[in-house]
């Protein structure tokens, strides 16, 4: 490399003979052919590059698509070099020569001791520049974990308030047919029914059972068959008594045995008692599966953020996996088939269980984006060797090759603008790797597969 063909560069106005000297002594000429990569992004920008002839295209993957962001071709133009004052830096896109290409490579180390040596203050000043973006990348990594913390709580009570809702409705219900209860009963009394009589109708609305839904029109045709055998016996409420009747299974030939029981006089209050019962018994039921529902909602909560438990125990990884589609299933849209496989025979291992329900979270909410709506997505565990095995996989559009090269650099992501940062895989890839596993895709036709290997004692 000749001093003189850096002189005249914009790029080293101003910059004195040595140091120039100290950049070519540090520095070495690359010659790239076209379609050679230079330098590739998200990868530790280590080396910095100086154009000084040819053409370098600057481009980054978004999804399948390949886009151009910018071109180095005048001589004098830069790239790279971040690790010089960031020991986290990594190229923000591709350089690829378009052309046949040569470029001065200087380490990223000795540009930091070149400027530390000639320009400290300048050093110091891009260092703090660096450090505040840093910050702010924090600041909004935090947001965001606010924002999906937001989202999921939002889910939760979306949840919640189904059943809660149904709940109230049934409990308000069940007012109402306690009161029809004790009007039936204070009719009966002055009809009046004997004790006999009174356990004999008991005993037939034991034989009653819900009976499961079927033709629309059958249950017409046996609702009618009631309500004329009602009218037939000067029952004035047929309407109302037909239809339930009719769907606890009573006929002609119930109606018969009853109106034998009870007598014209007290047929129309007792039936309207066996009615108010048979609803008072099915409210009761909705309520029990609607405060079920809430207990298991609460529990799958508990099990997903794990606060009552310590941070490293033994965990179950299905259960992890289960609370997780609980939490995540306002997300799941009805076109969305879930489909589970787990093995009984996966044993417990020691883990940090709400970092590991995090990545179950991650991984399933990819999934739901890539399916778009419609689809089948598979949860399975199952023992492999010496590691538990976790797959999450859609039948989505699936990824390019070069895409699951990138799928968990930081920062990249397929998503657009808004709706994703790149950090899900990213985090997603730290967390295992803290637990001393492995997270890795597999691409299958129809089906893109992401698995996550787990030691069952803890380490590797």
């Amino acid at each position: 490399m000749d001093l003189d063909e850096l002189r005249p560069l914009g790029l080293f106005a101003g910059t004195g003979e040595d140091q120039l000297a100290a950049l070519v002594a540090a520095g070495t000429e690359v010659h790239a052919g076209a379609g050679d990569v230079v330098f590739a992004e998200n990868r530790p920008a280590e080396h910095w590059w100086v154009l000084l002839d040819g053409r370098i295209d600057l481009l980054r993957h978004v999804g399948h698509e390949e886009t151009r962001l910018g071109v180095m071709d005048v001589p004098g133009r830069w790239a790279g070099g971040f690790r010089a004052w960031d020991e986290h830096g990594v190229y923000l896109a591709t350089g690829r020569a378009a052309t046949g290409a040569r470029v001065l490579r200087v380490p990223a180390e000795d540009l930091h001791r070149v400027w530390a040596d000639r320009f400290p203050l300048g050093l110091h000043l891009v260092e703090g520049v660096s450090r505040s973006a840093r910050n702010y990348e924090s600041m909004a990594r935090q947001r965001e974990a606010l924002a999906a913390l937001g989202t999921l709580a939002a889910g939760l009570a979306h949840e919640l308030n189904n059943p809660a809702a149904a709940a109230s409705r049934a409990v308000d219900a069940l007012g109402e047919a306690h009161e029809q209860m004790l009007d039936s009963l204070r009719s009966l009394a002055a009809a009046p029914v004997t004790a006999a009589q009174f356990a004999a109708l008991d005993s037939l609305r034991q034989e009653l059972a819900p009976v499961p839904p079927g033709d629309p029109l059958s249950a017409a045709d046996r609702e009618d068959a009631l309500s004329d055998w009602l009218t037939g016996h000067g029952v004035r409420r047929d309407w109302v008594l037909a239809p339930a009747l009719a769907a606890a299974g009573a006929d002609e030939l119930w109606c018969e045995r009853a109106a034998e029981v009870l007598g014209s006089a007290r047929l129309e209050p007792g039936l309207e008692w066996v009615v108010s019962t048979l609803a008072a018994t099915a409210l009761l039921a909705e309520v029990k599966e609607s405060t079920r529902r809430i207990s298991d909602l609460v529990a799958a909560a508990r099990s997903y953020s794990q606060l009552d438990r310590a941070s490293m125990q033994q965990t179950d990884v299905a259960e992890g996996l289960e609370s997780t589609l609980v939490v995540l299933a306002h997300r799941i849209p009805a076109g969305v088939t879930v489909v589970r496989e787990h093995s009984a025979a996966v044993p417990r291992i020691p883990a940090l269980a709400a970092e590991l329900n995090q990545v179950w979270t991650n991984l399933v909410d990819n999934a739901l984006h890539a399916l778009g709506g419609s689809g089948t997505l598979r949860v399975s565990s199952r023992v492999d060797g010496g590691d538990v095995v976790v797959e999450i996989a859609d039948t989505g559009a699936g990824m390019s090759p070069e895409t699951a090269r990138h799928a968990f650099d930081p920062f990249f992501t397929t998503k657009g603008v808004g709706e994703g940062t790149g950090l899900g895989l990213d985090i997603s890839r730290r967390i295992v790797d803290r637990h001393r596993g492995d997270i890795g895709i597999e691409l299958r036709p129809g089906e893109t597969v992401l698995r996550v290997r787990l030691p069952v004692d803890g380490a590797r």
